[in-house]
């Protein structure tokens, strides 16, 4: 089987690293991490993810300009954007944020990977 890749954007660098150890222990996922999100969109056209785990506030470009950026390129209309962000509480809103679903931090490695399985098939 081969395995989905899987681009993390995110400003946290100790958060990236626990995630992307998480994510490819299962066997099922190669992980990119960007921690620079102006450069989100050079990472995603060297990678091809399958999907993109995007932070929302950053430095530079906040995580909805680089979605923003990615979706006006046909190479990456496709492909799911996750919000994984601290700002946002599962509870407070209807589960998406500028029509892209989102993950509320911190999570859980079950309850991402469920979130990845989910949004990678649709």
């Amino acid at each position: 089987m081969e395995k989905k890749r899987i681009l993390i954007v995110d400003d946290e660098e100790n958060f990236t690293k626990i995630v992307k150890l998480n994510l490819e222990e299962t066997g099922e996922y190669t992980v990119k991490v960007e921690n620079n999100s102006s450069n989100a969109f050079k990472a995603a056209k060297e990678f091809k993810p399958d999907l993109i785990l995007l932070d929302i506030m950053m430095p530079g470009m906040d995580g909805g300009d680089v979605a923003s950026e990615l979706k006006t390129d046909n190479a990456f209309k496709d492909i799911p954007v996750v919000f994984l962000t601290a700002i946002i509480r599962e509870d407070e809103i209807d589960g998406s944020i500028g029509g892209h679903p989102f993950i509320a931090k911190p999570v859980s490695a079950e309850d991402l990977i469920k979130h990845i399985k989910e949004h990678i098939a649709k």
